[in-house]
């Protein structure tokens, strides 16, 4: 299973967000529900880098993403990182055997 989880702070705004697992619904590398959830939260990350110019610390491994923002999240920020959650989540309702997402308050 691809767990999803997404933190947001005080204000409700996306802080971060962690994408641990496996979907396990095709082999490996013919998987299209971990390749579409792997596309989203790769793109939201590539957006915040190159196109906002954002901080944030990253840590990725097999079967892990995990992003952090440095500093309060903008507007901009958070249209990317909403956006990347709309995906994840609808790609969690057509796959709620393969994907859960799952938010936090910090």
């Amino acid at each position: 299973m691809v767990r999803i989880d997404i933190f947001r702070d005080a204000a409700g705004n996306i802080a971060g967000f962690a994408v641990n697992g496996h979907a396990d619904t095709a082999p490996h590398g013919q998987d299209i529900v971990c390749a579409g959830v792997a596309a989203l939260a790769q793109t939201a990350v590539l957006g915040l880098e190159r196109h906002l110019g954002r901080d944030f610390d990253l840590d990725i491994g097999p079967g892990k993403l995990v992003l952090e923002l440095k500093g309060a999240a903008d507007a901009s920020t958070g249209a990317i990182l909403e956006t990347m959650l709309l995906g994840l989540a609808e790609i969690a309702k057509q796959s709620p055997h393969s994907v859960r997402v799952s938010e936090h308050r910090r």
